[in-house]
Formats: structure tokens, C-alpha cells, sequence
């Protein structure tokens, strides 16, 4: 069932309770960070004086002291979100503010903070001049700094600095947009996706930096918590991404979180929005944002198209991701059962798989090659559902007519495969067809040479022989690592692409790994 976050009329919500302001610590909007750069103690003090009651959307003022141009370097190295700066022309000397000025533009490449300058002597640095050659967004003389002035100055550059904020993250926003949308139908993708959305969402609404958003498989994931996660999120809560909800948030977000299940309405609380949808029974997708001002009817109705939309983009991704994981698992059950015809029982295809995987970006497959290639390697020996019992199980060695049967899978497998135009089976057919191939051209069926064998076939043979030879078969005990090895390089240039080789020469323990994470239950 949907759940609207509003009627047209009323928002469809849940108030919840005012806190006494001791429950309330901790969870609110940061304050806006200025710092006050002077050499004269007098000038903190009166500055601190002046704002003492300031606000701007409905925030006060966090104060940060520096009595030199170097102390105030180590500050704004230190801090990344100071709003405005209050910068004194003369100190250590003459020029110290004008150079901490162009140190703050050029080398910390700071552009958002707001720079008034603050001066007792103007002639030191006249205001026509210091306007056009420094960066700067304010020029005052002391004298004439009132606190009606200094008022003025403190809320006309926040509203600059907020703006700018907001448009530079509407830029990381859209990045975030623009790099998952060429992979959108990939989990990692669509996070990103949802990251960056949030992050224009959070910028067009002046919200703030503090969202997140959390995506639920059940309906009360207090009680199962591995079943949620947070998907996206912003400000304070960006290292919460990937993570259970209860492991990551503070308890009074959680437990409001948790009335908005339990209640299955969104909850507005002051500046705090808890935003719940339930697409389908049993799945759940809710929003946290703390603004930095009371949301309005148009405020909430974006953020309930926000939720709805990517609600239905992380199902349909989610979607994607179980029919591609069942089309996997179903190759591997394929290819475990051609094995088990082969009596060849146990994790050969899921380690050939991964020994695939990883040659393959080792040896310059980019990473959907080497997803291709893994998902398609398990069926490198379709063709031996044609071959008889009588051959395929005998547990010696094969008389000539019977080698010839048994070498005609690799044709039988490359033309049962290639019947699909998929792009996966399409890779399977041609594993199939010329995994035993040789390098130097004394293989088969079709005797094909180097780099005429098609690079997934190259990297199939080698993860194949590589596996087979350390498993044991109803012919033959399982191999110590140290002959495989000196067979595999016995073989390099001859039925083997040296480059291969090669590498597997160079990562051992890698190869070593993935025996040990799909060790062989069954053994013929």
C-alpha cells in the first residue's frame, strides 16, 4: 500500500511531542562557524559581544579565535565549513591579512567562505585597490563597524555563503548523478545515484548537510536489523553508508524512525522529517533530514516526490539484481551438474570462475569483461551432456575412437551455446569452443594459434588445467601445488598464453585464496 506524505489539502503526518531542550542536545543544526581573525583581544571580545544574540535561519554563531596570521592558517586548515572569516589587515605584519587572503584562495583553493576585511589604518591598504586585486567579499573600516554594521555584514554574508553552499552541492550532486547513470542498474550505482539526488534535494531546499536514507526488507527492522541499511546519505551522517541503521544512529533518531513504522506516516518534528513509504508489503524506504528551517507544504511535497521516485528506481534495481543473480546461480547449478555427470564433483566451476575473474583484470580485462567471463566460464564444458557415460565415466585411458568423441564437446558445446544471441551465452560458446586450444596451435577442434584463440578461451585453459589438476577425480589423485606449477610452466608457450602464466607465477597466494574460500566437499 502507498503511503502519501500529505493530502492535498493537510499534510498526512505525525506530529511527534516537543522535548525538553536537555533531550534535545546534540541533535540539532550545527551553528554557523565564523572566525575572527585580529591581533587586538578587544576586537574578539566586542565582536563576540555584538553577535552574541545573532541568528540566521533560526541558527546562532559558533566563534573561532585567531590573534595571528599563522594561527589562523592552522585554523582553516583544520576547519572546512567556516562560514565567514573577520580578517584584519595588520598583524604579525603589515600585509599578514592580505596574504592570508590570497593563501586562503589560492592555496586552500577555498571559494565558499566569505572574506570581510576588517582594517584601523586604511592607508595601509586602500579599498579601491585591495577590492580588485584580492578576493575578498567586504572591505570595512573599524571605525565604522558598528553593531547595527556588523550585523548587516554577518547576515549578508551567510545568505551569500548558504547559496554558495547550496550550489556547490547541486554541482557533487549531479556529478554523483552523472557517474552512476551509466551504470545505473548496478547496487553500487544506484547508491550513488540516490547520493547524489539527495544532495541536490538537500541543496535546492537550503535543508542543510544532515539526511539520510535508509532502505528496509521488513516491516519492523528493530527486530531484524540486518535487513536495513542506509542507502545514501549527506553532512554528519555520510559515514553511515552501507550500515545497519541501530549500529550507526543516535537513539532518538532511531526511535523516532521507528514511530513513523509503527505508525506508517511520516513524522515532522520541528526542523526533523522523517519521511516513510512502503512501496510494497514488506519493504520500506525512509528518509531522515535535519533542516536548518521549518519545512513548508512545497518543501514537503518535493521531498514526498523524492521518495516515491527513488523508491521505485531502487526496486526496479533491486529487481535487476535478483533476476542477474538467479541467471548466475542458474550457470553455476548448469555447469556443477555437467560436472557431477563427469563425476567431477565439489566447487570446480565456482573456483574456475573466480580463478577467471581475477586473471582477467590481472591481464587487462576491463571490469565487465571479467564479469562476462566469470559468468560464463561454468559452462566451458556444455558439450559433455552429448558425450556417452560409457566414455565420459571410464576410468581409464581413452582407446583413439573414444579420445575423438570425447574431444567433439568442444564443438557440440560452441554450437548448443551459440544458438543465443545473449551476450553472456554468446561468451559461453566461445569458451566452449576453444578452451582447448593451444597457444602454439596443436589443440582443438579447430588447431587455432596465439592470439587467434579469443583472450576469455586463453584465460578459461588456464583456470581450468590450474583446478583440475589440484582436484581429485575418479582417474587421478589431487596434485601437490608445487607440480602444478611446474606443469603450468612446462606448458607456458606451448598449450598456454605465456602472459597468463606468467601472472599466475606472480600471485600464488591469490590462486591459493579461492581454493581455500570454495574448498571441495564431495570428492569422487
Amino acid at each position: 500500500m502507498n503511503q502519501h506524505l500529505y493530502a492535498e489539502e493537510e499534510p498526512d503526518l505525525v506530529f511527534a511531542p516537543e522535548d525538553d531542550d536537555t533531550e534535545k542536545k546534540g541533535f540539532t543544526v550545527s551553528p554557523w562557524k565564523v572566525l575572527i581573525i585580529d591581533d587586538e583581544p578587544d576586537i574578539h571580545e566586542v565582536t563576540r559581544a555584538s553577535l552574541s544574540k545573532f541568528e540566521f535561519e533560526g541558527t546562532g554563531l559558533c566563534f573561532l579565535h585567531a590573534h595571528s596570521a599563522k594561527q589562523a592558517r592552522e585554523i582553516l586548515a583544520a576547519e572546512n565549513d567556516i562560514a565567514v572569516a573577520l580578517v584584519d589587515v595588520v598583524m604579525e605584519q603589515e600585509d599578514a591579512g592580505l596574504n592570508l587572503i590570497h593563501h586562503i584562495r589560492n592555496e586552500l583553493n577555498n571559494k565558499l567562505i566569505r572574506l570581510v576585511l576588517r582594517t584601523g589604518q586604511p592607508g595601509q591598504a586602500p579599498e579601491r585597490q585591495v577590492i580588485r586585486t584580492y578576493d575578498i567579499n567586504d572591505y570595512k573600516e573599524k571605525t565604522e563597524l558598528t553593531a547595527q554594521k556588523l550585523d548587516s555584514t554577518i547576515y549578508t554574508s551567510l545568505r551569500s555563503y548558504r547559496d554558495l553552499v547550496a550550489l556547490d552541492m547541486n554541482q557533487r550532486g549531479l556529478e554523483h548523478i552523472v557517474n552512476a547513470s551509466a551504470h545505473l542498474f548496478s547496487q553500487p550505482s544506484i547508491s550513488e545515484f540516490i547520493q547524489g539526488v539527495l544532495k541536490q534535494l538537500m541543496a535546492l531546499l537550503y535543508l542543510g548537510d544532515d539526511a539520510f536514507y535508509v532502505g528496509c526488507e521488513c516491516v519492523a527492522f528493530e527486530k531484524n536489523k540486518g535487513d536495513a541499511k542506509v542507502i545514501a546519505a549527506t553532512g554528519r551522517y555520510t559515514g553511515a553508508i552501507g550500515k545497519q541503521p541501530a549500529d550507526v544512529l543516535e537513539k532518538r533518531v532511531y526511535e523516532l524512525i521507528k514511530q513513523a513504522q509503527k505508525s506508517k506516516k511520516s513524522i515532522l518534528k520541528d526542523t526533523e522529517f522523517i519521511g516513510y513509504f512502503e512501496p510494497h508489503p514488506g519493504h520500506e524506504d525512509i528518509i531522515y533530514i535535519n533542516s536548518r528551517h521549518s519545512l513548508s507544504h512545497k518543501d514537503l511535497r518535493l521531498l514526498e516526490l523524492f521518495l516515491r521516485n527513488v523508491s521505485v528506481a531502487y526496486e526496479n534495481v533491486m529487481l535487476h539484481t535478483e533476476i542477474e543473480g538467479s541467471h548466475r546461480d542458474m550457470l553455476y547449478m548448469l555447469g556443477d551438474s555437467i560436472e557431477t555427470r563427469s563425476k567431477e564433483t565439489g566447487q570446480h566451476v565456482r573456483r574456475v570462475a573466480e580463478y577467471c575473474r581475477l586473471i582477467g583484470l590481472g591481464n587487462g580485462l576491463s571490469a565487465r569483461e571479467a564479469e562476462i567471463l566469470e559468468i560464463a566460464s561454468p559452462l566451458h564444458d556444455f558439450g559433455k551432456i552429448g558425450i556417452p557415460d560409457s566414455i565420459l565415466h571410464k576410468p581409464g585411458k581413452l582407446d583413439e575412437e573414444e579420445w575423438e568423441v570425447m574431444k567433439s564437446h568442444a564443438r557440440m558445446g560452441y554450437e548448443l551455446l551459440n544458438k543465443s544471441d545473449r551476450e553472456i551465452l554468446k561468451a559461453a560458446a566461445i569458451i566452449a569452443g576453444q578452451h582447448h586450444e593451444h597457444w602454439d596451435g596443436h589443440g582443438y577442434p579447430d588447431g587455432l594459434k596465439g592470439q587467434d584463440i579469443h583472450i576469455y578461451a586463453r584465460i578459461v585453459a588456464v583456470a581450468d588445467v590450474f583446478d583440475a589438476l589440484g582436484s581429485k577425480r575418479s582417474y587421478k589423485e589431487a596434485w601437490a601445488l608445487n607440480e602444478i606449477l611446474s606443469f603450468m610452466k612446462s606448458k607456458s608457450g606451448k598449450q598456454f598464453d605465456p602472459a597468463l602464466i606468467d601472472w599466475v607465477m606472480n600471485n600464488i597466494d591469490t590462486m591459493k585464496q579461492v581454493r581455500l574460500s570454495y574448498p571441495d566437499t564431495v570428492n569422487a
